[in-house]
């Protein structure tokens, strides 16, 4: 790919990397939903979230200036998590995803985001959904 420095590659030149970063159950309290309580109450959400990126560098460095440093992640992750509202939880899922791939060196993020509070009118469940995007 244009611009992307290459991973390790095997000895016939095959690239290899498969570096992810990921982050898990980042939660929050947001106004998102289509219901009422919802958007004046609020719910408790967790988000996943996956980049993949070239983490050589960082490896063998032991520099956070040749990583992605996961606290700017989870802190971008809970700002937009925390501010607007969206009806959906498809939405958020792609607000986060496309933030990440724009503001962070990743080729690929996986963002999943679980509602943990739902109304569900007293059935027990965590509804979810989980976006891929890729650069490019």
């Amino acid at each position: 790919m244009d611009g992307v420095p290459a991973g390790p590659q095997e000895p016939g030149g095959e690239d290899v990397t498969a570096d992810r970063l990921r982050l898990e159950d980042v939660r929050f309290y947001g106004h998102h939903g289509v219901s009422t309580a919802e958007r004046t109450v609020g719910v408790w959400f967790s988000v996943d979230a996956e980049l993949t990126v070239d983490l050589t560098s960082a490896a063998v460095s032991d520099d956070l200036a040749c990583a992605v440093d996961y606290g700017q992640v989870a802190r971008r992750i809970v700002e937009i998590g925390t501010h607007g509202r969206v009806n959906l939880i498809e939405r958020l899922a792609g607000q986060i995803a496309q933030a990440l791939l724009r503001e962070f060196p990743a080729e690929e993020v996986r963002v999943r985001v679980r509602k943990l509070t739902p109304p569900l009118q007293g059935l027990v469940g965590t509804p979810s959904v989980e976006l891929t995007r890729r650069r490019g």
